[in-house]
């Protein structure tokens, strides 16, 4: 397997360089990508000069956010409106986020489950978020983490080989096992958009899916260094170096229109 490279070496400059000249879809996890990692998730916000990037970025190709939070929760987050927005690790896009989105009916058992252990969940710290299409269960309040996983373990044991139950940052995911992943969503996005190529960031487990699908000629980045396995081919170290991805995006963009002109 290739080792990441960082982006702002000379080889993934011009890979960056090269993907923008085929005009392809930028996609774009929210939390741990363009927003930093906080302890609380309601609180989580990306910063205006991110917010300013990525509009004037969607002024000119199609921007994607893909997110594992619901798609009615991140657009509250946004300062501009991004060509397409899907939530739920995949499973949501746009259309589905009515106040009337329906919760999906492979979770009810393990929503019955949950019930019975609110007691015990949140004296370990472990915040149940029911996003109707997938469950987060958080620990990163927790005070006792190890014991707190444990338990989440061993409430999730009988329903793993009906559902798919994948770890995150201090958090353990758990959706249909039949529902869309982010690979999904972001294959069908550049279909829809007739992109040619996909350039997509994203930070955690639920983004490997879209790095181990994309094909050669994607630019995908990991931010963060953390997993050595990652089937991403570049690497940023953090928000803030999107940031600055972002703003040598734009300047790339710019000097082809000027080369044009």
């Amino acid at each position: 397997m290739a080792t990441m490279q960082h982006l702002f070496s000379p080889h993934g400059e011009a890979a960056l360089a090269a993907a923008l000249k085929r005009k392809p879809l930028l996609a774009f996890d929210f939390d741990g990508t363009l927003a930093p990692i906080v302890a609380r998730p309601e609180s989580a916000r990306i910063s205006r000069g991110v917010s300013t990037r990525l509009s004037a970025l969607n002024a000119q190709l199609p921007v994607a956010i893909v997110t594992g939070r619901t798609v009615a929760d991140v657009r509250t987050r946004l300062e501009f409106s991004p060509s397409y927005v899907i939530g739920n690790h995949g499973a949501e896009d746009a259309i589905g986020a009515a106040e009337n989105l329906q919760p999906a009916s492979e979770l009810t058992l393990l929503r019955e489950a949950l019930c019975g252990q609110v007691q015990a969940l949140e004296a370990l710290g472990v915040t149940v978020e029911d996003k109707r299409l997938s469950i987060a269960l958080h620990y990163r309040l927790s005070r006792q983490r190890e014991q707190a996983l444990a338990l989440i373990q061993d409430l999730l044991a009988p329903f793993a080989a009906e559902l798919h139950v994948f770890a995150g940052k201090m958090v353990v995911n758990v959706s249909p096992a039949n529902a869309p992943d982010k690979a999904d969503a972001v294959h069908a996005l550049v279909a829809k958009c007739g992109a040619d190529c996909a350039v997509f960031a994203g930070d955690d487990v639920n983004d490997e899916p879209v790095f181990a699908s994309a094909p050669a000629d994607w630019l995908t980045v990991r931010v963060g260094r953390d997993d050595p396995h990652s089937r991403a081919r570049y690497f940023l170290d953090g928000p803030n170096e999107v940031a600055l991805m972002l703003e040598h995006m734009l300047s790339l963009l710019s000097s082809a229109q000027r080369l044009r002109g």
